[in-house]
């Protein structure tokens, strides 16, 4: 699995919705390192982590796996 594509894509729509990691975070319950991690492709987050990303930044979980193989 390309987690580095998932990381982008995550980071993306973070910026799209102009928040920081360290809000995201707090939204999310994570430390902003965890974010960080996240978004830089070194750290896959948990099933649940991905969906209250997902619902925070208003996007389906399909369109953070785009170009995720």
């Amino acid at each position: 699995m390309n987690i580095k594509a998932l990381g982008l894509n995550i980071k993306a729509e973070r910026n799209r919705k102009d928040l920081t990691q360290e809000e995201l975070a707090e939204l999310v319950n994570m430390s902003p390192t965890s974010i960080n991690s996240i978004e830089g492709g070194r750290q896959i987050p948990s099933a649940i982590n991905l969906y209250l990303i997902a619902k925070v930044l208003e996007v389906d979980i399909n369109e953070l796996y785009k170009g995720v193989e």
